[in-house]
């Protein structure tokens, strides 16, 4: 394998890892800005107020999300084992 393409396979790993990412964090981003809102304007500070409605929100993201992540993490990886034979020494 030359180094260009062992470096295209790493950065089209990177992609996926970040385009996997990216609703569950975007979406806990979300939430704990409003809940950092909502506890700066009650001046309550609980530690379980910013951690419960981001991991609900996370698992929520998930069960809506996760058979597309899990559909394309595969198709990636299928792509990635098939080109294999493409790219040996």
């Amino acid at each position: 394998m030359d180094p260009q393409a062992a470096l295209t396979m790493g950065q089209n790993a990177l992609y996926m890892v970040l385009m996997l990412a990216a609703p569950v964090l975007g979406a806990v981003l979300v939430v704990g800005l409003l809940v950092s809102l909502f506890q700066a304007i009650t001046q309550i500070h609980e530690a379980t107020l910013s951690f419960v409605p981001k991991l609900i929100t996370a698992i929520a993201v998930f069960a809506v999300a996760g058979p597309w992540m899990l559909t394309t993490l595969v198709e990636f990886i299928r792509s990635t084992i098939m080109a294999i034979p493409n790219h040996a020494i």
